[in-house]
């Protein structure tokens, strides 16, 4: 039973030093900069959007609740605290993640190519919004980091992966994911 209760000790002692030295690994190339941060809204209650929904008007969209709010925070303490440099923050147009990059890092822009194409009212719009941000992804240049806040259609569609809420995943330019950080 001993050897058991240490053979279980080692194993979950590796699997947790692996899992850090990963991480340190994931930091340091975030701090040599020229990376495409991709970053799932913080959570938001439910899915989609609602049938009314007005991209102007927040009350009519699904919006961050007080969870969401402090996952946005920590995601910027992540940033701060691990001296990553940013050489800017877009974010989709939709509140729930204008919200994350406001709560995340206060300086953003939107950008269109971000937006949701989720529902039927949007779909037709994902081939020109995933061309549209190649286009600017290819010909951004920068020392530091790019943040896309976006969606999980966005993100599923550019690197063919699943997302949860405010989860970051990290690529270089041609896209191969580096490694994400769960944030919930």
């Amino acid at each position: 039973m001993k050897k058991i209760i240490s053979l279980l000790f080692i194993f979950i002692s590796l699997v947790f030093s692996n899992q850090a030295f990963s991480n340190d690994d994931l930091i340091q190339s975030l701090k040599e900069g020229g990376k495409i941060i991709f970053i799932r809204h913080a959570y938001a209650p439910g899915g989609g959007d609602p049938d009314n929904f007005d991209v102007n008007d927040c009350s009519t969209q699904r919006n961050l609740n007080n969870e969401g709010i402090s996952q946005s925070k920590l995601i910027g303490e992540f940033f701060v605290k691990n001296k990553i440099q940013i050489d800017q923050v877009l974010s989709s147009e939709w509140c729930r993640c204008k919200d994350t990059a406001k709560y995340a890092f206060k300086n953003f822009k939107t950008f269109n190519a971000l937006n949701s194409f989720f529902s039927s009212k949007f779909a037709q719009n994902e081939d020109k919004q995933i061309k549209d941000l190649k286009n600017f992804i290819q010909n951004w240049k920068s020392e530091k980091n790019l943040v896309l806040v976006t969606h999980y259609v966005v993100i599923s569609s550019m690197l063919n992966m699943a997302v949860g809420s405010g989860e970051i995943v990290i690529t270089n330019n041609d896209y191969d994911v580096i490694g994400t950080i769960e944030t919930m």
